[in-house]
């Protein structure tokens, strides 16, 4: 079936979005019209404020509507620790965490030769500058994701970062609070192992 050009193109736009299908993306056009106009109005303002508004922080790379974001510029902040996160979503999930008062490096990605990213194509570069500038600083927490890219991230950055003399910590990783043995990987376990503590 032909759809009308408008509702082609809102299924098109809505394909776009990451984990949206051609079906799922129906299922959206068609919800739209059945949304009041106000409601559709406010929703379309929304995306493009997002887009317009939104800048990145110009000394830590976080997404923010005023620079510096409100992480640098809380003054109540320990500004000895960085933590460096592939992702502003990463520092959300720290936030809620609420235990970290450090400050933060979004890296914006991570190293993945497979995919054509090297270290010049992430914010490795402004790191290092903000160390440089901060004499300050005495500990990078690298809390990139356990997977093939933020570990090789992560060492790239230890190697990197070892010869300022800064401490360079790792997260730690393993088993999930609720998880079972039987259905953790390999890898997972030898983690949850390297990083035992005592009791």
């Amino acid at each position: 079936m032909q759809y009308p050009e408008a509702i082609s193109r809102l299924i098109e736009s809505f394909t776009k979005l990451p984990g949206i299908g051609p079906k799922t993306a129906v299922r959206l056009a068609f919800h739209v019209l059945d949304m009041e106009e106000d409601d559709v109005l406010m929703f379309g303002k929304a995306l493009v404020s997002a887009k317009r508004d939104i800048s990145y922080c110009s000394i830590c790379g976080n997404i923010t509507d005023k620079d510096p974001c409100y992480v640098c510029s809380d003054k109540h902040r320990n500004r000895t620790i960085v933590c460096v996160v592939q992702d502003s979503r990463d520092v959300i999930a720290m936030e809620k965490m609420r235990d970290y008062q450090g400050l933060y490096h979004v890296l914006h990605g991570a190293i993945s030769p497979m995919e054509g990213i090297g270290p010049e194509d992430i914010n490795v570069s402004s790191l290092l500058t903000r160390l440089q500038a901060d004499e300050g600083i005495t500990e990078i927490i690298l809390a990139t994701n356990p997977n093939i890219e933020g570990e090789a991230t992560a060492m790239y950055l230890s190697r990197l970062l070892k010869p300022t003399g800064i401490r360079v910590t790792r997260i730690a990783h393993g088993l999930p609070v609720g998880g079972d043995l039987e259905y953790a990987d390999e890898v997972t376990l030898s983690r949850a192992m390297e990083g035992r503590r005592e009791l």
